[in-house]
């Protein structure tokens, strides 16, 4: 029995040390690492500069099969389009480094976005270098910036991630009406619900 437990502790401490990840990027913060350049499913190599523009930049961090991505699929398109008509840019990052040979593959990506109508930057966070640096655990997961780069709104989509039928707040398109209209953001945070990001 002694063994048993012995060898089962190491198991369970590395367990454990997955789960750690950063503090989430505190409110006001610039744009993580604004110049490392990630794969595109189209091909070409974008950073989160290349994607910003003058009005703001949407960060989501997202993935092809997590459940609650999946719930969330109909919500994201329509804020992500809502940012785009908005002229703030859109960036989707995967950053489930542990599943590159599995449903998070480049060519899963590739045909996710199209399957999903992407018309934004679906992008390969290498070895969850963004995530970490973001502090994002969990999928879908949305960081707002403003024109200067500067961090305004962190969670979720809206106030129901469980539920598309039952939503009273729509967190996120309201913090973008908010930001464009130069006021401040009345819902700063939420909490996000999701998948947890699967680091290495």
């Amino acid at each position: 029995m002694k063994k048993i437990l012995f060898t089962a502790f190491p198991v369970v401490a590395v367990s454990l040390l997955a789960l750690v990840v950063n503090d989430p990027l505190p409110l006001g913060s610039p744009i993580p690492k604004p110049e490392v350049k990630m794969k595109d499913v189209s091909g070409k190599e974008v950073s989160l500069k290349d994607a910003k523009t003058n009005k703001g930049l949407l960060v989501m961090f997202s993935c092809n099969t997590c459940p609650y991505v999946i719930k969330n699929q109909g919500r994201a398109f329509e804020v992500c389009k809502y940012a785009q008509g908005n002229d703030i840019g859109v960036a989707i990052l995967n950053s489930n480094e542990a599943k590159r040979n599995d449903d998070d593959s480049f060519e899963d990506m590739k045909a996710y976005a199209k399957e999903q109508g992407y018309n934004w930057y679906y992008l390969v966070d290498n070895n969850s270098a963004l995530a970490d640096a973001f502090g994002a655990n969990r999928t879908p997961e949305c960081f707002l910036f403003d024109g200067n780069g500067k961090l305004v709104y962190h969670g979720a989509i809206d106030d129901n991630p469980s539920d598309a039928g039952a939503v009273s707040r729509k967190h996120l398109i309201n913090a973008i009406d908010e930001m464009k209209a130069g006021k401040e953001i009345s819902v700063k945070e939420s909490r996000s619900v999701g998948c947890t990001i699967k680091r290495l």
